[in-house]
Order: C-alpha cells, then structure tokens, then sequence
C-alpha cells in the first residue's frame, strides 16, 4: 500500500470551495481551511466563509492519485518545490485545523516578516502549539509560517500566554 501525505493545490481563482466539492465526489480527502468573514455589500452585510489562504487546497493522496487531482476542474496545479509535489508535514495540517478549530482571531500575512523567536503556547485554546513571535505593527502576535507554500498567519494572543523556546 502506497503512503498518503499532504500536498498544497493551487486553484484558479476563487475555485476553492467547487475545487474541495469535486475532489470529495471523486474520494479525494481533502482540507480547505476557511474562517468566517463579516462581507459587506452596498444594500447589506453578510458573514460569508471564506478560504483563509486564497487559491489553495490540501488534498492527502499517494502517487497514484495526483493526476485524479490535476484533472479536477479547478485545480490548476501541485505546489512545487525543486520540481516536485511539495509534501507539507502533517503537524502543519493539524496546526491549522487545531487553530481554527479554536475561534482565535486569524489573519492571513501577506507581508514579508522575518523570522522571530520560537515560542510555545502556555495558556488558553492554544496551549502547546509551537510558532514564531513577531512584534507586527505595535502589537504582540503569533505567526505560523508554512514554509511550503511561504504563507504565514497571525494568531493575536496575550504575550504573558507565551514562552520563548531554544
């Protein structure tokens, strides 16, 4: 039996959510991660689910299912990293799941911020979730980093909730 790993897809532009559709119909496993975002329209506003990275999906497959994949109406390509598939570690996965899970307040970084300090979690729903700090625009913030797809976002939590590890 061949061994499943994680991989990041681009999609065409707001083809996310029918991206994740199809690859389910086709028995595909998987993860679209999304927060809810208050919208507003001219005449209303409106909480709308949103992908959190735009454009990318992560789907669990082995070799054998890449081209099921890439034949996905929507799906544009694997991310890629020396001509590979970009295999993303399945702790990466399950941190932002865990994350979003929570309800924290997230936000997508699009910003180029250097690497800080690496902490750990000491307090709250987060507690144990290894990231990077960074002092972001006056305030104290945890940034996850995935360096697979060179995306990061920011968790907004009390700094007395943290510590700084080696």
């Amino acid at each position: 039996m061949r061994k499943k790993k994680w991989f990041a897809v681009y999609t065409r532009a707001r083809y996310e959510k029918k991206v994740e559709k199809r690859l389910r119909e086709s028995n595909i496993t998987c993860y679209l991660p999304v927060k809810n975002q208050l919208r507003q329209w001219s005449d209303r506003k409106k909480w709308v689910e949103m992908p959190l990275f735009s454009s990318y999906i992560f789907v669990y497959v082995d070799d054998t299912e890449h081209d099921t994949v890439l034949k996905t109406v929507g799906a544009v390509r694997f991310v890629t990293f020396e001509g590979k598939a970009a295999q993303i570690p399945d702790k990466q996965i399950e941190n932002i799941k865990w994350i979003l899970s929570t309800n924290v307040e997230t936000n997508l970084v699009e910003e180029d911020i250097p690497s800080g300090s690496k902490i750990e979690i000491l307090k709250g729903p987060l507690m144990g979730l290894r990231a990077e700090m960074v002092n972001y625009k006056n305030k104290t913030r945890i940034l996850v980093r995935i360096t697979e797809l060179d995306k990061s976002f920011e968790i907004h939590i009390p700094r007395s909730h943290v510590r700084v590890i080696s």
